[in-house]
């Protein structure tokens, strides 16, 4: 008997027929996406074809990739059943980190099973379900769920400010706590803030428009409009959480890469019973003032061992914006790394 030759057998054309089920019409359309273009991305990232009858579906390709796409839409049909709207980012995301190097290697054995078995979690409100996609966003929100103040650190596009609206949305639909709070500081409006039209809430607005938006995408306008009324959401800017103590409150604390030292701790000292904090931001994009050190890389440095507090950090590979966002980070920090090297000579 000839051995096996791993790189032989991976460049070998192979085909593999499954069925999902149950058999829902509507399901499968959440699956294929319009005009099956979730299939169309998946077969343009892995390099196999996909043609399905029904829920009976034939993947053609390497072995690997093979075993890796009926793996993967294995998986997608669970997320679709579990209520989870499927969209070009999730599916680049799932192609991007979701265990797809395991995936590559994994056996029909993985075929059809239909276990979300993994550890994964779904964070449900009103309009929608969201499900974290990679070890870091599981992490992320795992991490929200065990801990009262919590750091998200990372590159735009990863995910950290809306997972953490997500979960401030479940907390408060599950009645954990009793509203609200998104907070962001103002730096880039610096003395102009006090010119815009309004009240404060509408000087604060613009900025925290990435927020709303997500509000609006998980619990519907009118609701968040609602809410907003009541105080169950409140908008503040960073400078006005002085003096206050906040119970039984889900705070955001979003570009938190803008704060001074003094501001960060503030706003930690702020934390009341039965309050959780998400503290967001990119430490490579600061608007502070030449010289003057963020009070979110100050923080990693001073509460990295301290016990109740997390650290998630966001790499490259979590954006789940455009494909080409990822590329366009990663162009930036080769750059200014090879800029900050040839500085040092």
């Amino acid at each position: 008997m000839q051995p096996t030759d791993p790189e032989a057998e991976s460049s070998q054309a192979s085909q593999i027929s499954f069925t999902l089920e149950p058999n829902d019409a509507r399901h499968l359309a959440g699956l294929c996406g319009q005009l099956d273009c979730h299939l169309r991305q998946i077969e343009e990232r892995l390099g196999v074809v996909i043609r399905n009858r029904s829920n009976h579906f034939t993947v053609s390709g390497t072995v690997p990739a093979a075993n890796a796409t009926a793996a993967l839409l294995n998986t997608l049909y669970g997320d679709v059943k579990n209520g989870v709207g499927l969209s070009p980012e999730t599916i680049h995301l799932s192609l991007q980190q979701s265990d797809l190097e395991h995936l590559m290697h994994a056996g029909d054995d993985d075929i059809g099973s239909g276990d979300d078995s993994n550890g994964s979690v779904i964070i449900r409100t009103k309009r929608a379900s969201i499900k974290p996609r990679g070890h870091n966003q599981l992490g992320y929100v795992k991490a929200i769920g065990r801990h009262d103040i919590n750091f998200g650190i990372g590159p735009a596009g990863t995910g950290k400010t809306y997972l953490a609206v997500a979960c401030a949305v479940q907390a408060l639909i599950d009645e954990e706590v009793r509203r609200i709070l998104l907070v962001r500081p103002a730096v880039e409006a610096g003395e102009r803030l006090g010119f815009l039209p309004g009240d404060l809430s509408q000087k604060v607005d613009p900025y925290l428009r990435p927020l709303y938006d997500a509000l609006y995408e998980m619990l519907g306008f009118e609701t968040v409009t609602k809410y907003l009324e009541r105080n169950i959401i409140e908008v503040a800017p960073l400078a006005f959480m002085r003096g206050r103590t906040l119970n039984n409150a889900f705070i955001i604390l979003d570009e938190a890469q803008n704060t001074t030292r003094e501001q960060m701790k503030m706003f930690l000292t702020r934390i009341g019973f039965g309050s959780t904090a998400v503290i967001t931001g990119d430490a490579t994009q600061i608007d502070l003032p030449r010289g003057q050190q963020s009070g979110l890389t100050h923080a990693t440095q001073v509460l990295d061992q301290v016990e109740g507090i997390s650290f998630t950090w966001f790499a490259n590979k979590d954006v789940v914006r455009h494909p080409l966002v990822q590329r366009v980070v990663a162009a930036y920090d080769k750059f200014e790394a090879a800029t900050d090297t040839s500085g040092q000579r």
